[in-house]
């Protein structure tokens, strides 16, 4: 209790004390101005250029329901991230209507102390305390010394972005690595956390899980992008043709069925038929392996190899996808692409077609759904 008290503390007087002025009405090092009562507060994980357009458009479009009156987010990140943020901050300025707002974490991060309090605790505390929910994007490979693994075909780019956000989501929903800490969510139960692709597989990680890291070799003894297009298309996780082929309409992901598990998860709060098989979009080579503490696999690849959704057991608005909801183009028509060098060109909206499209839409109104509950 003296500790949970003690970050409570630490963590108003962090907030209060922030006094750089940042972009888009808010404190670079701090939280927006103008957050009051009746104002929804959502946390964007990695809000670069392109995360915050996403949010927009989805916004925009009424596909991600939100009062944009009643409406903050706050994009949320660390100093030792590899992306320069001052682009976003540039955008937010020539934006000033996103309702967007910067938020820079600068404790020091070990891997050592991911599991537990750190120096970044008060900084995740005071997010918690002030917001409703939290979304994690995809990107690119989990450094696996933190899973307990050595590398086995993981590319890391960004390991200062991958441990803040394992460590953040840690404390919001605790885990094996450290199971005396009591997670945040403890105290808001029904606070929205879900993630896209590498937002899932911090997930499982951050609650004690394993992944998968590359999944042609090790799920299906396959070496090189010819030998991987052996795969019947169905059960390829991205797009390899365009590692073979000289073709600028080659797309480099693929669209694949899901297969629901008996978990209730998408029948019940996505609304979607229990045989229904809409396509995704997919573009990942890694996946969970063991699934963390307190998730279970709501969905599964079409030959039922590779997770493609896991939900909590306890926090009824905590799930994750390993496919990409949030694509824009997936909602309208926009550039036409290829799988394989002899297709015909569509765009990605036309290829998924209504039906799935109208999923995808679903999967946004219940993430709206809990913000609003």
């Amino acid at each position: 209790m003296y500790k949970i008290l003690l970050s409570m503390i630490l963590s108003t007087l962090f907030f209060s004390g922030s006094s750089n002025e940042g972009v888009s009405g808010g404190d670079q090092d701090g939280f927006p101005h103008d957050v009051r009562p009746g104002i929804r507060v959502v946390l964007v994980a990695n809000p670069t250029v392109k995360n915050i357009e996403i949010i927009r458009f989805l916004t925009g479009k009424g596909i991600f329901r939100v009062d944009p009156g009643k409406t903050r987010f706050v994009g949320v990140y660390h100093k030792n991230q590899a992306y320069d943020f001052t682009k976003s901050e540039a955008y937010l300025r020539e934006h000033p209507d996103a309702g967007f707002s910067l938020y820079k974490i600068s404790g020091d991060l070990p891997d050592s102390l991911l599991f537990g309090e750190n120096a970044c605790t008060a900084d995740f505390r005071g997010l918690f305390d002030r917001s409703d929910g939290i979304l994690f994007f995809g990107g690119p490979d989990i450094q696996p010394e933190i899973y307990g693994e050595e590398n086995l075909g993981s590319v890391v780019t960004d390991p200062g972005r991958h441990s803040m956000e394992i460590s953040f989501m840690f404390h919001l929903l605790g885990g094996s690595r450290n199971p005396e800490f009591r997670p945040f969510l403890e105290e808001k139960p029904r606070y929205l956390v879900t993630g896209f692709c590498l937002g899932m597989q911090t997930m499982n990680v951050a609650t004690g899980g394993t992944l998968i890291q590359d999944i042609p070799s090790q799920v299906y003894g396959k070496k090189g992008p010819a030998e991987t297009l052996e795969t019947d298309r169905e059960n390829l996780h991205r797009n390899y043709w365009q590692e073979t082929v000289e073709d600028k309409q080659i797309m480099e992901i693929n669209f694949h069925t899901l297969r629901f598990t008996g978990h209730p998860f998408f029948s019940r709060q996505i609304k979607a038929g229990r045989r229904s098989q809409p396509l995704i979009y997919s573009s990942h080579h890694q996946s969970p392996a063991k699934t963390g503490t307190g998730f279970e696999v709501t969905a599964l690849s079409p030959d039922g190899k590779i997770i493609e959704g896991l939900a909590h057991v306890k926090y009824p608005h905590v799930f994750g996808a390993q496919f990409h909801p949030e694509v824009p183009a997936l909602y309208e028509d926009r550039e036409l692409w290829k799988f394989a060098p002899d297709d015909e060109p569509k765009s990605f909206h036309r290829m998924i077609g209504k039906r799935s499209v109208r999923f995808h839409r679903k999967y946004w109104r219940y993430i709206s759904a809990c913000l609003n509950n």
